[in-house]
């Protein structure tokens, strides 16, 4: 295992025992929700398996179909709350 990949392992695994990997995907689900995140990407789908027809789309090609637009969709202002909140994580357990 290289050493980039070894250290985000081990972060991961930091995250999950303190709890706050749990906190940080709640606390995405809920800015994705307040911004319209959720409903911008669910008109998506419901565009997708229309232009598709229902029977021709299966649930992997929907994902592959969305899965850009659902990241590019994430404003900047979520993706840097979490980013300062792992930088905030990572200071406070600077022993990793």
């Amino acid at each position: 295992m290289n050493k980039d990949a070894q250290m985000r392992a081990t972060i991961n695994q930091k995250l999950i025992e303190t709890g706050e990997r749990e906190r940080l995907k709640e606390l995405l689900k809920a800015k994705l929700i307040e911004c319209g995140w959720k409903d911008q990407l669910k008109a998506h789908c419901k565009d997708v398996i229309k232009e598709k027809g229902l029977e021709h789309v299966t649930v992997d090609d929907l994902v592959a179909e969305i899965t850009p637009k659902g990241r590019a969709l994430v404003p900047d202002s979520v993706k840097k709350e979490l980013l300062q909140r792992i930088r905030t994580f990572l200071a406070q357990h600077a022993s990793l």
